[in-house]
């Protein structure tokens, strides 16, 4: 495809995109930043568009993922701004889940209790923890979307009866 059709091209998907956007992100500055930023991988990644096939479905598999690789980033963001007048950054590092843990042995304690759940539950909790999407976890393992949901359903179940006691808790 040439350089100097491409960009016109991409653009009479604006409106579409702008709505999936606003859909996905509810707010209009964050669809307009996503959409912007979906133009610019596209006419960096230019070469890899295969011509002939759907460019409003190449468009919109841009658009999804980079939202949901921003939306992972922010999840694991543990940052804070102060609303001062120097807005100054608190808290910028990210979140070490084990350092959470009171001590060393009950991480220990507490990992190998978790182990015990069956890996059927475990693998689609553990993915579901990291922040992919019920969707994603069906189409990844192969499994119905109901199926998704009770396994993670199940799994937190027999996380609480395997953690029961640790720390005084009942």
């Amino acid at each position: 495809m040439q350089h100097d059709t491409f960009g016109p091209q991409i653009y009479q998907h604006q409106q579409f995109l702008r709505a999936l956007a606003f859909k996905l992100t509810r707010h209009s500055e964050d669809a307009e930043d996503l959409v912007q930023e979906t133009f610019y991988k596209a006419i960096k990644n230019q070469t890899k568009y295969q011509p002939g096939t759907n460019l409003r479905g190449w468009m919109y598999t841009i658009l999804k993922n980079t939202f949901i690789n921003n939306y992972r980033k922010k999840k694991n963001q543990n940052t804070y701004l102060d609303d001062s007048e120097n807005q100054y950054v608190l808290g910028g590092m990210m979140a070490n889940r084990e350092d959470e843990a009171d001590s060393p042995y009950e991480m220990t304690n507490i990992k190998n209790r978790i182990e015990l759940v069956e890996s059927t539950y475990l693998d689609a909790f553990m993915m579901y923890f990291n922040g992919y999407k019920y969707e994603e976890i069906a189409n990844h393992m192969g499994i119905p979307l109901g199926t998704v949901k009770s396994r993670i359903f199940l799994a937190r179940r027999k996380m609480i009866e395997q953690l029961r006691g640790i720390r005084g808790h009942a």
